[in-house]
């Protein structure tokens, strides 16, 4: 059997985004990478950041943006037009072609506005459907789809979608075509045994490891969501998962988590 070709897929947490020089470097290392890529990105705090300066309260519950419909103007100004087109920017200065994206281009990423049964959320969005045909097609062309964490429900109604089950879905989607790894890059070395502690970094973390953590209360809650999102691409034929500092995308020496069964 022929194998797969190779696609790398990482996320950009806000913090990130929000360091400049972090964010030069990542990009430079990240464009450095032979073959196919992708990036999703989030953008949270520059949301809230915009919305306080236009005199609007970013309303959380458990760590999840409530979204309602002047917040989703804010979301799709900030993530589809200042963060998305300033990283297209300096992807283009690094001789990497890149073209800035929401689920709703090239019909790419359905969702379905999500229904709770105690919490109105508002417009945010849970994927169902990845179009990795269209992807695909970008990617033949050695373009790099960079995704903001923006989808749509095909009815003319964007949605705020959480920007690491983004990046989740799309490797399920793409490992039908790829051998797919996956690099969840935020402002931390990896996962923390000690939140305090910023060298108690968990280089491996399996299924059976996780539950006995979690059990322990020794995950931090927000990192949580991002570990289930880890599991359920591997269960679903993503090849590799890593957690970590930006530059760790190309120094096997620097310490980062890596997911596994």
């Amino acid at each position: 059997m022929q194998n797969k070709p190779k696609l790398t897929i990482i996320k950009i947490g806000g913090k990130v985004l929000n360091n400049e020089a972090a964010l030069n470097e990542i990009l430079k290392d990240f464009s450095a990478i032979e073959g196919p890529k992708i990036i999703v990105h989030g953008g949270g705090s520059d949301a809230t950041e915009l919305a306080t300066k236009l005199g609007l309260e970013a309303k959380m519950v458990n760590g999840r943006r409530i979204t309602d419909a002047p917040m989703l103007d804010i979301v799709v100004m900030t993530y589809a037009g200042l963060l998305n087109k300033k990283i297209v920017a300096k992807l283009s200065a690094l001789q990497s072609p890149a073209i800035g994206l929401t689920g709703a281009d090239g019909n790419s990423i359905q969702s379905t506005k999500r229904v709770h049964p105690e919490i109105d959320f508002g417009f945010v969005g849970d994927v169902e459907q990845v179009n990795h045909l269209f992807i695909k097609s970008i990617l033949d062309q050695n373009v790099i789809p960079v995704f903001c964490a923006i989808t749509h429900n095909e009815m003319g109604q964007l949605l705020n979608t959480n920007a690491d089950t983004i990046a989740s879905e799309v490797a399920i989607a793409m490992a039908k075509l790829f051998d797919v790894k996956l690099f969840y890059c935020f402002e931390k070395q990896g996962v923390l045994e000690d939140i305090e502690n910023e060298d108690s970094v968990i280089e491996n973390i399996n299924q059976k490891l996780y539950q006995d953590l979690k059990q322990k209360n020794a995950i931090h809650s927000g990192m949580i969501p991002k570990l289930d999102n880890c599991f359920y691409a591997l269960q679903n034929n993503v090849t590799e998962i890593q957690i970590g500092l930006p530059k760790a995308l190309n120094n096997a020496n620097v310490k980062r988590t890596s997911i596994r069964l």
